[in-house]
């Protein structure tokens, strides 16, 4: 029975947070096509009980979890003839499988602040962190980095923005990095007039030009505001005060950031836009692993870079004021911006109205300089009700 199991873990074992969502499913590709080294240990979702009972039925992993409590019994019912794989639900429960010991890595792809609490269980599980959930590092960054020193728990990046830079810092050692090229597409909206951003409508939003990501993320990048949590997570990822972060709008989505050192010399990363690329590297770093898919040809466009214009785009420009306050006030960002995010998507307000919400929440709810993972629980329950109640009196 020992050489069963000992057999059966010799495969690099990862738990996917956010299985059904568009960085999960990606994931699962890389898994499937290096079958022979990954296999899924669990698989979570929020609510999409078909689609993970079909992952589940697929990739057999140990257990599933389904954070809605609602939907356990419909995913009993769908996965009952797998008496194999282990069901369980609540977010309590995927606080707890993160901890379990057979798992060498963890890719936190959930949205939002949801990520938050895992994360911090599987980084005190000294798990390897592969993450793409951004917010953990907006809301937390300080608190999460100093987890991971002291836990030996390493986070490999998967933002394709914060992959490349990783990518161009190996190697250097402890060469002063003078300042980051964090680049941008510019959404849809990048040759927009500021007068025509009022009417734009979601339909309009969730066609993103270079990306196909979920609804959340995709309308962070129409106001930019997902720009500006990347900065806020570069700064924390790489030590790099936000002065020294630079927003580019780059349309094409070839060069995925770049970064540039104290001699003037400049590295960057380039690629097509494909999630799997830094989503298998943070499986496999340090090595590199044959990726199926397009390769980038440079003789078939320019690459073009645009400063971005922060009057237009008040998320980024708000997402920066939040770093250079700090304590907690980007988990107060973060929270509005989900709050309205969702009222843009349920049409409860305009394209520019998100801005006007966070910058008002961003006055009203209580700031502190110094903060905890309590504090930060409170300050998102508070920032929430503060959004959601402006929102509603919203003219």
């Amino acid at each position: 029975m020992r050489h069963e199991l000992n057999t059966k873990y010799m495969k690099k074992q990862i738990a996917i947070l956010g299985s059904t969502g568009s960085i999960g499913t990606q994931a699962l590709q890389v898994i499937k096509e290096h079958s022979d080294k990954f296999e899924a240990y669990c698989l979570t979702a929020n609510n999409k009980v078909s689609e993970l009972a079909e992952q589940a039925r697929e990739f057999n992993p140990a257990a599933v979890v389904i954070a809605n409590k609602d939907k356990y019994e419909e995913l009993k019912s769908l996965l009952a003839d797998r008496p194999d794989i282990k069901i369980y639900a609540g977010k309590e429960a995927i606080d707890e499988i993160v901890e379990a010991q057979p798992i060498d890595m963890v890719l936190t792809a959930m949205v939002g602040f949801a990520g938050l609490s895992p994360t911090i269980h599987a980084v005190k599980a000294h798990k390897k962190i592969c993450l793409a959930n951004k917010e953990t590092l907006v809301v937390a960054g300080e608190l999460i980095c100093r987890l991971a020193n002291e836990c030996h728990s390493p986070i490999i990046p998967v933002d394709s923005e914060h992959s490349a830079i990783f990518q161009s810092i190996i190697g250097e050692g402890d060469n002063e990095i003078e300042k980051i090229l964090l680049t941008a597409s510019g959404g849809p909206f990048r040759n927009f007039g500021k007068d025509r951003l009022a009417a734009v409508t979601k339909a309009d939003a969730l066609k993103h030009p270079t990306w196909h990501m979920g609804a959340k993320i995709t309308i962070d990048s129409a106001t930019m505001m997902n720009k500006g949590f990347e900065v806020i997570e570069a700064k924390w990822l790489f030590g790099v005060d936000a002065d020294k972060i630079q927003v580019l709008i780059h349309p094409q989505s070839i060069v995925h950031s770049a970064v540039q050192f104290a001699d003037g010399a400049v590295k960057a990363q380039l690629g097509v836009p494909d999630m799997r690329l830094p989503i298998q590297f943070a499986f496999t770093y340090p090595d590199r692993l044959h990726l199926n898919g397009e390769r980038l040809d440079l003789f078939k466009q320019p690459l073009e870079f645009f400063e971005p214009d922060l009057d237009k785009f008040r998320c980024l420009a708000l997402a920066f004021e939040a770093i250079r306050k700090g304590g907690n006030m980007p988990c107060i960002v973060n929270a509005a911006n989900e709050v309205v995010n969702r009222g843009f998507l349920e049409d409860r307000c305009s394209f520019t109205d998100m801005s006007d919400i966070i910058e008002k929440t961003m006055a009203h709810v209580a700031f502190c300089t110094e903060a905890d993972y309590d504090t930060y629980v409170a300050t998102d329950a508070e920032a929430r009700r503060v959004a959601e109640e402006l929102l509603r009196t919203n003219k």
